[in-house]
């Protein structure tokens, strides 16, 4: 059986002119978390925004009472040194720190200005997100095997696994894409060996296609245009949550 639905629109498709009131709006018509694309134009080809537009749309959404509670800010940080930024994120209001495994094995500097010829690794990055009160991801390009995460998800120590894991159904670094069916048997591979894990799938995911990967075990779901450009987001938000729980017995 797995966790509980959590829908988590993506703000990369909502109004930049009205950013803050958008997302109020959209945890108003039942969002579940904000799934917050950074991209620094290096990891990826495009150039989102930073920690100060976070700290700003932080102020119109209220932290979670509790661990993946509402209101959780999903970071997903497409960048090609995620450890610089963990800090900077936590004050801006981040909840959930998620980065790509394929840029794990970067810098090990601890702020946007140092410089280390030490290198980090996706336990040792787990850990210090974990080290600065924030909840931890893990994220897989489509080209990622997801075999990469064994160690990972068996590692002993309960401070270098992951809370969830993300499996990329696009390329990342646009939105709009044509959802990936190629990628769902990564999900699946996780959900039958971890049935208690959050895992996360973004990228073409809206009414079309929702049933595919909750059938695949997706608990997890981020849809941009789909809700943001909904006649009615409400009732797209309910649709994708009632797709998830219906499969993990949850109705």
């Amino acid at each position: 059986m797995a966790p509980k639905a959590i829908i988590a629109p993506s703000i990369l498709s909502a109004d930049f002119a009205q950013l803050g009131a958008d997302c109020k709006r959209t945890m108003d018509q039942g969002a579940d978390w904000l799934h917050v694309d950074i991209m620094d134009g290096h990891f990826v080809p495009n150039i989102t925004f930073g920690a100060p537009v976070v700290a700003k749309i932080r102020k119109h959404v209220d932290k979670p009472d509790t661990s993946y509670g509402r209101g959780t800010f999903d970071c997903h940080m497409m960048i090609a040194e995620p450890k610089k930024w963990v800090k900077e994120f936590q004050k801006a209001g981040c909840d959930l720190y998620c980065f790509h495994y394929e840029a794990a094995f970067s810098s090990a500097a601890e702020s946007p200005e140092a410089k280390s010829d030490a290198k980090t690794s996706p336990k040792e990055l787990i850990r210090y997100i974990h080290d600065q009160g924030l909840l931890a991801g893990i994220a897989l390009k489509p080209a990622t095997s997801v075999d990469v995460l064994n160690d990972i998800l068996e590692n002993p120590e309960p401070k270098e696994r992951p809370d969830m894991v993300l499996i990329m159904t696009v390329e990342p670094g646009f939105g709009g894409q044509k959802f990936m069916a190629s990628e769902l048997p990564k999900v699946q591979a996780l959900r039958q060996k971890y049935p208690d894990l959050n895992i996360e799938v973004d990228g073409g995911l809206g009414p079309g296609t929702i049933d595919q990967a909750a059938d695949a075990g997706a608990n997890v779901i981020v849809a941009g245009s789909a809700v943001f450009g909904a006649k009615d987001p409400a009732e797209v938000i309910s649709l994708l949550r009632t797709a998830v729980d219906t499969r993990s017995g949850k109705l």
